[in-house]
């Protein structure tokens, strides 16, 4: 009887620390969501804290497991729920940090979660706010994979999305059953808009290219003394109005995005793995093990919020964010930087115009960038996009950046207005490079690239994809994906050797054939890879036929140099030979014979 009673006792000990582990846990995530979304040290311990008790938390149920089964009721929902809280704390934390190998920790989650089926029994609970939270799952389950480009997964995700929306509809006849439903529209028009083109197996399936940097991918360079700089903070905004977009990504973010990230590593000792931690009545991942570049929120990931270890340069997302908000983020981003490292800035917005007929602030009295979209009429703000009313408050202009150029800062404008960002003067003396999108297209492609995305920013994401689009290639065969990607990377490789040998002549003939603030940024992989791939944006579209005048035209500011670079016949010979390769030479104005 006493031995009976110690068992008792035991179990309720087991339940309560169980019940006490949960109630924290809630309590920690719910505050993730008042700390700050800008800067590195203010969040970082209290991450910490909440990866340590989820980790407890989750080794807890599985190690007790058949206590908790009949002694609390642990429900498969439940630890489902578990699971995807912390499927989005390592989502959250790679949005945060940029570690993409955080993604991985994040669809190990999430993977399981469905593997499991641990929310299989969510519609018998006769809770409509379960249902919710399945649905809630699936979203930023597909979010996880859309960023990894598990596309075939992508897809089944969706299909299971809209049966579980249907279902839910049926069962609740609910009032949010418009709003689940425009999400399920938001991601079919985005997952259509991505695949701009089909590079195929064999066989006719496509096949799934990832366009982050790796070492394959980075272009090379003869390196210098000058080329001091590292690029460190990154901002990217999207405000396009009519762009695809999901959970809060245009598909303009979602390219650079990548573009600016290495890809992500598998480590055979991922503490999430499958194989790892095993216990009893779960195949369940383990949050046992340490991730071989440090766990969330402890010293071993950033000592003392520096951040040399990492791979990928910290960035900040923002969806149409107020000007206010943009402002302080450029700020935080500008307040982190260290000695030797430079700030981007990415925009994809719509142009705010200004009717001032004889400017003479180039700061001001041009117009800029909506941010937010305000479509309320004003008087006399003189400012429109698209033909709508703009508050001035809601647009940036080229002289709100004035103050962050006194630090290194690299600037990507894509924009129906972009060329009014060509005038920032250098007031400090600092490295200042501006990549300013064509204004306009030709009609033909007027309607896919409002919606689909801008063209510039995928020749800056992935220059043969953006090269076929413009040429009506719909879809290429892998191996013959593979022999063009080989001219686009002789390209890459002939346009880094002509800057270098402008850096040369310049130094050797004392003529400024290029502007110092190209070689300072230089060599960093990813500001040489935007400046390489926005030569081949510009070359492409100057032979193109269908891209006539100036404004349908790429510009930089400084310029580069236009015969020793830009217009230089070796790289003319290579797109030339590139689009007898695709079958595509009659787009092209006419040039030498390729072999």
């Amino acid at each position: 009887m006493v031995k009976m009673e110690s068992t008792e006792e035991q179990d309720r000990k087991l339940v309560l620390e169980f019940c006490h582990l949960l109630e924290k846990s809630k309590q920690l995530f719910n505050g993730l969501r008042d700390l700050p979304q800008y800067g590195h040290r203010q969040w970082q311990a209290y991450f910490g804290r909440t990866f340590d008790v989820y980790t407890k938390l989750w080794k807890f149920q599985q190690q007790h497991r058949m206590v908790l089964d009949s002694k609390y009721g642990l429900k498969r929902w439940q630890i489902g729920e578990i699971a995807s809280k912390i499927g989005q704390l390592y989502y959250h934390y790679y949005l945060r940090t940029s570690e993409t190998n955080y993604l991985n920790e994040a669809y190990q989650f999430y993977a399981a979660i469905r593997g499991r089926a641990y929310y299989s029994r969510a519609a018998k609970e006769d809770r409509p706010d379960l249902m919710v939270k399945k649905l809630r799952y699936y979203a930023r389950f597909i979010v996880v994979c859309l960023l990894l480009k598990k596309m075939k997964l992508v897809r089944e995700l969706v299909t299971e999305l809209e049966k579980q929306i249907q279902e839910y509809t049926n069962t609740y006849e609910p009032e949010d059953h418009l709003e689940w439903s425009l999400v399920l529209e938001e991601i079919k028009g985005f997952i259509k808009a991505e695949a701009a083109v089909a590079v195929l197996h064999a066989d006719s399936n496509p096949i799934i290219l990832s366009h982050r940097l790796s070492p394959l991918t980075t272009p090379p360079c003869e390196r210098s003394p000058h080329m001091t700089l590292s690029l460190q903070e990154i901002l990217i905004v999207g405000s396009a109005c009519e762009q695809a977009k999901f959970s809060e990504l245009t598909m303009d973010m979602f390219r650079m995005l990548q573009t600016l990230e290495r890809e992500p590593t598998e480590s055979a000792t991922n503490p999430l793995s499958m194989s790892h931690g095993l216990h009893g009545h779960d195949a369940s991942p383990a949050a046992s093990r340490i991730p071989p570049y440090g766990v969330p929120g402890s010293k071993g990931y950033m000592e003392n919020g520096r951040r040399d270890c990492r791979d990928n340069p910290h960035k900040y997302l923002l969806y149409k964010p107020s000007i206010s908000q943009l402002l302080v983020f450029l700020a935080s981003g500008f307040k982190e930087l260290p000695l030797g490292g430079a700030l981007l800035l990415y925009m994809s917005a719509d142009g705010c115009f200004s009717t001032t007929k004889h400017p003479e602030d180039y700061g001001y009295e041009l117009g800029g960038l909506g941010t937010s979209v305000k479509r309320d009429s004003v008087d006399g703000g003189g400012l429109s996009c698209r033909g709508k009313s703009y508050k001035e408050n809601h647009c940036l202009y080229p002289g709100d950046l004035y103050p962050f150029t006194r630090r290194p800062m690299f600037i990507i404008i894509d924009s129906d207005n972009s060329f009014v960002f060509q005038h920032i003067p250098r007031y400090f003396g600092q490295p200042l490079v501006i990549l300013m999108s064509p204004q306009d297209v030709p009609p033909a492609f007027q309607a896919d690239v409002q919606h689909h995305g801008s063209l510039f920013t995928l020749f800056l994401h992935s220059p043969l994809t953006a090269l076929c689009y413009i040429c009506n290639v719909g879809d290429v065969p892998i191996h013959h994906w593979e022999r063009c990607q080989t001219y686009v990377d002789r390209f890459i490789t002939e346009a880094s050797r002509l800057v270098t040998r402008c850096r040369i002549d310049e130094i050797e003939q004392g003529i400024g054939f290029i502007d110092s603030s190209y070689v300072q940024f230089f060599g960093d992989d990813f500001l040489r890879t935007l400046i390489l791939r926005f030569v081949f944006c510009d070359v492409v579209l100057r032979l193109h036929r269908g891209f006539r005048g100036r404004h349908m035209r790429p510009r930089c500011e400084p310029q580069l140099p236009a015969n020793e670079l830009l217009e230089h016949p070796s790289l003319s010979h290579i797109i030339f030979q590139l689009a007898s390769a695709l079958d595509v030479r009659n787009h092209f104005s006419e040039g030498p014979e390729c072999d």
